[in-house]
């Protein structure tokens, strides 16, 4: 059930978006050990942001998964900040992610929870 929701004001073009959600799987599945079969990933384009009352690009991330490690949170701060960097062209210090491992049972799939 990882997660990881992306949220931008970087200007992506159509065949970008399809390359930077692939990639996003990928990552997120192979840094979490799991099975990509299991990985969501969401992008918003969200022109109307500021990050120190800058409009520059920016991003921030949402990665959940039960289990989540929090010793290895800045791990895969480092991994994903290189994502957004690579794909979006948004250096590290203008991204924040928020990492959260909820609870099997807070957690819906195929009409019942983990």
């Amino acid at each position: 059930m990882p997660t990881l929701n992306i949220k931008t004001n970087a200007a992506i073009d159509e065949s970008a978006r399809t390359e930077l959600l692939r990639t996003a799987s990928r990552t997120v599945a192979w840094m979490l050990g799991k099975p990509e079969g299991y990985v969501m990933v969401i992008l918003e384009q969200v022109p109307d942001m500021l990050f120190g009352g800058n409009p520059a690009p920016l991003a921030y991330l949402e990665l959940k998964s039960l289990g989540l490690p929090e010793e290895r949170c800045a791990e895969y701060s480092a991994t994903l900040c290189g994502l957004v960097d690579t794909q979006l062209g948004v250096p590290p210090d203008r991204v924040y992610i928020e990492f959260t491992a909820p609870p099997r049972n807070m957690f819906g799939f195929d009409g019942g929870t983990f």
